[in-house]
């Protein structure tokens, strides 16, 4: 497929979004922008948020990833699942309970404006990485095989891929991007069931045949039980994805500021269970097209694509959709795909960004009628510029697959959020809210030291996913230090 071809396809794909902002972006007001007016029937939400878990980061990290750990990353996925109960039955009640429309106002009523502002402050941070990593994957890619046929910079790229954002959430924020990432998720799965089928098919094989071969049981191993030392053991496995999902969905203001746009919490709950199943399903696919992937290039002698010299396996499902003669098709699926699973989380975060900055640290809803919206439409450029610089400096510093880091990293961001929370919800104490900006950052910075240590000093334990967990316990353990005194 050639460049000029892909950025057709993309200008398309992109028309076809700006014109759903015109059509749910007509009121244009804080409100619609915030909370959709509260209006988002439950099952489009479901459908989109597929879309927006997944992200480029699944689309085209996770198959890279087969090679090296096969499909345990499945185990992850099953806590995954169970989070998301988690999320639906003790967070959501208690976010329809306040009527938030920043979920981090929880901890304005429950402790203070410090403890408001620290829970906003390590969403802000998270969300920055978390959504700079899912751009810069679709960046590099488009930089790859359109941009560089060009001489176009990887910055330029940046830029562009930012603006097209802008442009169609700068009106209606969450109430276009709710019925954006529908279209994006339909894409999406759509772009890797296409992708099996033709994949298969060159190799001569029907579906079924693909799953009963020998050359899949070198990639389908999903259990790891063999030693409690491993990173990826079943137990560390689970439960750190259960608790990823209970923090970078349920005490993350981007995913769950879709849920607050439906009717009633009981709309939200059957929004979240319904979405998880589908999910699992979702993820469990991207890891059979990643074998698949796999199996191809062996047999057909294609390389992990060099970016900067390195192999780099996120570019290997692209380097065989777009240049291994599989045809237009294949070629016009995974670009549609990649573009919709990279936009469908960028688009949110840049809102839930937005909303955050402007609910959390500006007191929005306090400042004159006249002034609102002028100064959220600031903020929301503003984001988007803060987004531009972040993207640019992971291209010289990102090395490590791309999922492993952003997971690696919510370990120690997500931490204090969910220490704070799980102190909130489940004690009645009343803490010093002052100093509770000092427990979250001394708990992050133990657990980045703690993370750091080789697994040779801990007698062959290599830690992974547990230290998210571990995080929110030494939070927790520090906001009893500070609690008052009756």
């Amino acid at each position: 497929m050639s460049p000029f071809s892909i950025l057709i396809l993309i200008v398309s794909y992109f028309s076809i979004l700006i014109l759903i902002s015109y059509l749910t972006g007509k009121e244009d007001n804080n409100d619609v922008f915030f909370r959709a007016n509260k209006q988002s029937p439950w099952y489009i939400v479901a459908f989109g948020m597929i879309g927006a878990s997944l992200s480029g980061v699944t689309f085209i990290s996770v198959p890279g990833w087969i090679e090296g750990s096969q499909f345990s990353y499945f185990q992850v996925v099953l806590g995954y699942m169970f989070g998301y109960f988690v999320v639906a039955f003790v967070l959501l009640p208690i976010y329809y309970k306040h009527n938030v429309t920043s979920i981090y106002e929880y901890l304005m009523t429950r402790f203070g404006v410090v403890s408001h502002r620290t829970g906003a402050f390590f969403f802000f941070i998270s969300r920055v990485i978390g959504a700079a990593f899912r751009l810069f994957l679709v960046a590099i890619v488009l930089q790859q095989f359109v941009f560089d046929a060009w001489n176009v910079p990887f910055e330029i790229t940046v830029i562009i891929s930012i603006l097209l954002i802008w442009v169609y959430t700068n009106k209606g924020g969450i109430k276009t991007i709710i019925w954006t990432d529908t279209l994006q998720t339909l894409f999406m799965l759509l772009a890797v069931g296409l992708s099996i089928y033709f994949i298969n098919d060159s190799l001569g094989w029907s579906f079924s045949e693909f799953l009963a071969s020998e050359e899949l049981k070198n990639y389908d191993k999903v259990f790891v039980t063999d030693s409690f030392l491993e990173r990826s053991h079943f137990v560390k496995s689970f439960l750190g994805g259960m608790f990823i999902t209970i923090c970078m969905t349920g005490l993350d203001q981007d995913m769950m500021q879709k849920n607050l746009t439906c009717k009633s919490l009981k709309d939200a709950q059957k929004n979240m269970v319904s979405f998880s199943v589908v999910l699992v399903i979702a993820t469990f696919l991207f890891m059979l097209l990643g074998a698949l992937l796999y199996i191809y290039a062996n047999k057909n002698n294609v390389e992990v694509p060099l970016m900067d010299g390195k192999p780099r396996t996120d570019l290997l499902f692209p380097e065989i959709a777009l240049n291994s003669g599989l045809g237009i098709t294949l070629a016009v699926t995974f670009m549609l795909g990649l573009i919709a699973a990279a936009y469908s989380s960028a688009d949110s975060a840049l809102t839930s960004l937005t909303t955050s900055f402007c609910v959390d640290f500006l007191n929005i809803d306090k400042r004159p009628q006249d002034q609102q919206k002028k100064l959220r439409k600031r903020i929301h450029i503003a984001m988007s510029v803060l987004l531009v610089l972040v993207i640019i400096i992971f291209k010289y510093v990102l090395t490590s697959n791309v999922i492993d880091s952003l997971l690696t990293v919510a370990g120690y961001t997500y931490g204090p959020l969910l220490g704070l929370f799980a102190f909130g919800i489940f004690t009645k104490f009343e803490i010093k809210d002052k100093y509770v900006w000092i427990v979250a950052l001394i708990s992050a910075v133990i657990i980045s030291i703690v993370g750091a240590i080789p697994p040779e000093k801990l007698g062959g334990y290599t830690l992974g996913y547990e230290l998210l967990p571990i995080n929110g316990l030494i939070t927790f353990l520090g906001l009893l230090l500070i609690k008052k005194r009756k």
